[in-house]
Parts: structure tokens; C-alpha cells; sequence
């Protein structure tokens, strides 16, 4: 099932279920009014709408064109959004390139944040700032939406309590980062609004691809039109999705519409840092770790942040190349 928030004119949109092609949607007011309420009663809400998934699959389900330009994040605004580091691989060339040792509990312990969550950006929304000078970055990452979680719960009852999944574009001000962690109490300003993907998918609509609460899929990260990025989500992932719910529910519950990120997708090469696509890597998902190798490799980072009028599209497929989640696509534009 396939789940879309349209704009409306209020702050939460409309909740809609989307066909598997992402080419047609149906409202279901009369279940639910928005995603947040279908989540707040999950138990009663996913039969009906799963319901509407199977008409609307067959036709039989009265329905409009589905416009991704359209959609709002899934959840325009959440009670909770955590963002962790699944991908230890990207922690450790960050700490490399400045120098530092990467403590060994980060290998069984997840690093993890707490976002700003009272507004998420569209997909298609352009990322705006007053300045090109504090170095924006795209992050590409995947992240779940979780039912209610009990405080303290395992590994496997926080993997069931995932309801959705979809990507995130998990905008970062690289040049803001260091004065703030300086300061001990880490991010505040370094991290705006983000985005997500348009459609978030149910666990079943990834069939094998979702396992081990892991996404078997490589997440695609074109930067100004040209492939940038192309990493599998299962690839070096340390902490699985089922891992990082419990963590962040270890000494607190969490509310239903709760939103986890794996942190930005990274694969290793040959047991070594990655290299870019053109190169036979794998690339890479953020500016930052191409720019913490060519550091390590020449000395200086090469690879200069976006600018205004750069452009990032994060999309994943499924074998048959389709597209699961429609495309996260932003411009960076100035305010003035």
C-alpha cells in the first residue's frame, strides 16, 4: 500500500492512497483525514485502506491523477523525527578526514539526533537560504514511520512496530556543524527543514526487498542532472531499522507517527573508502563524504558544496525499474 499527503491549503494536507505506478490517487476521507490520524489508529485504519488499495489496483475505485509536484511530505509535520548513523562507514571517514579516532562503541552503540519536526519540506520544494557560505548539503537516507512503541522495547517488537517507509532528503549546513557540536549540546541551526519522498510504502509493497529491517535497494542520488550516488541501503549498515527504533525508545516511549532515519546511505569499496560512480564506486549519498576522501587521498576536499541553482533528486526503484517512492527533487534557491 501506498500512502501520499496532498496540499490543501492547511498545515496537514490531505491523506490519499496512491496506485503501485504512482499514477493515479483516491481519497479516504471517511477513514481517515490524514496520515497522522490513520497512524493514531492504525489497527482499525490499515484494513480500509489497504481496501482501497486493491480497488483502486483494479480500477474499480473512483480516482485522480496523481501529481508528485502535488504532495506534501507524507507527514508535513511529525511529533517526532530522530535521525541516526546506520551507516558507520560514513561516520568513521568524517572522523578520519579530521583527524580523529572513531571511538569502538560507535560500532554497537547507534549515534543518533533529535530533529526539528514542526515542518518538513515538499519533495519538490526548493531548499532556500540566505547564504551560499554555510555549506549546504544533501543527505540521501531512507527512514520508517513507526506505530506506538513501548519504552524499552527489543529489537524485534520495535521491527513491528514499523507501519511506513520512505526516503529523505536530510538537508545539512556543513559549515554550522563544528561550532555547534563544539558546543555539546549538537545540532540546532546545521540541520533545517528536511524532505521526504512523496509516497511512504508499507513494509509488504517492498516484498524481498525489505528484510532484516533493511532496504535491499540502491538509493539513487542524482546531483545537477548527473548520477551522484547509487549505494544499496543494505549495503554496510550497521544498525538495522529494528535496532535504531528500540534505541531511540530505550528510556521513552514513542508516539504513533514517530519517523526514524538510517543517516545518510554509504557503502564501502573493496573493504575501503567509496569512490564516485565514474570511477566504478558506488558514489555517494552527501557532498560531505566525497569531499572527507579527496581530504584523506589529496590533502584538501576538492568538491565544493551546493550552490544556488544546483539541483539533487534522491529516488529509489524496484527491480523492475519502477519507481517505489516517487522522487524527492530540490533546487537550492536564495531568499532574496
Amino acid at each position: 500500500m501506498k500512502l501520499a499527503t496532498l496540499a490543501d491549503g492547511t498545515r496537514d494536507g490531505t491523506l490519499v492512497v496512491v496506485s503501485n505506478d504512482l499514477t493515479q490517487c483516491t481519497t479516504v476521507e471517511r477513514i481517515a483525514p490524514t496520515l497522522q490520524a490513520a497512524l493514531d489508529n492504525w489497527v482499525e485504519c490499515e484494513p480500509k485502506l489497504k481496501s482501497v488499495a486493491e480497488t483502486l489496483a483494479y480500477g474499480s475505485q473512483p480516482s485522480a491523477r496523481f501529481h508528485e509536484r502535488e504532495a506534501l511530505s507524507p507527514l508535513p509535520r511529525a511529533y517526532q523525527w530522530v535521525d541516526g548513523s546506520a551507516y558507520v562507514n560514513h561516520v568513521e571517514l568524517v572522523r578520519q578526514a579530521r583527524g580523529a579516532e572513531m571511538p569502538e562503541s560507535f560500532w554497537t552503540d547507534p549515534l543518533m539526533y533529535q530533529g526539528g519536526s514542526d515542518t518538513f519540506l515538499a519533495p519538490r520544494e526548493p531548499i532556500l537560504m540566505d547564504t551560499e557560505t554555510c555549506g549546504i548539503d544533501m543527505e540521501g537516507e531512507v527512514a520508517v514511520i513507526t506505530d506506538d512503541v513501548p519504552m524499552g522495547a527489543t529489537r524485534d517488537e520495535a521491527l513491528k512496530a514499523i507501519r511506513l517507509i520512505m526516503l529523505v532528503n536530510d538537508v545539512s549546513l556543513r559549515n554550522l556543524i563544528p561550532a555547534e557540536l563544539a558546543k555539546g549540546f549538537g545540532f540546532l541551526q546545521s540541520k533545517p527543514s528536511c524532505a521526504f519522498s512523496p509516497v511512504a510504502v508499507t513494509p509488504d509493497e517492498l516484498g524481498d526487498a525489505w528484510k532484516d529491517g533493511k532496504v535491499h535497494l540502491p538509493l539513487r542520488v542524482d546531483y545537477n542532472g548527473k548520477p551522484f550516488g547509487r549505494a544499496d541501503a543494505s549495503v554496510d549498515m550497521t544498525f538495522d531499522f529494528g535496532t535504531l527504533v528500540a534505541h531511540a525508545a530505550k528510556t521513552r516511549k514513542l508516539s504513533a507517527g514517530s519517523i526514524v532515519g538510517s543517516g545518510t546511505v554509504s557503502n564501502k569499496l573493496d573493504n575501503g573508502p567509496g569512490k564516485p560512480i565514474d570511477e566504478g564506486g558506488a558514489g555517494f549519498s552527501c557532498i560531505a563524504e566525497i569531499r572527507t576522501i579527496e581530504t584523506i587521498t589529496t590533502g584538501k576536499p576538492q568538491t565544493d558544496f551546493m550552490k544556488f541553482g544546483d539541483t539533487v533528486r534522491i529516488e529509489m526503484f524496484d527491480p523492475q525499474g519502477k519507481s517505489i517512492f516517487g522522487a524527492i527533487e530540490q533546487e537550492v534557491q536564495g531568499t532574496n
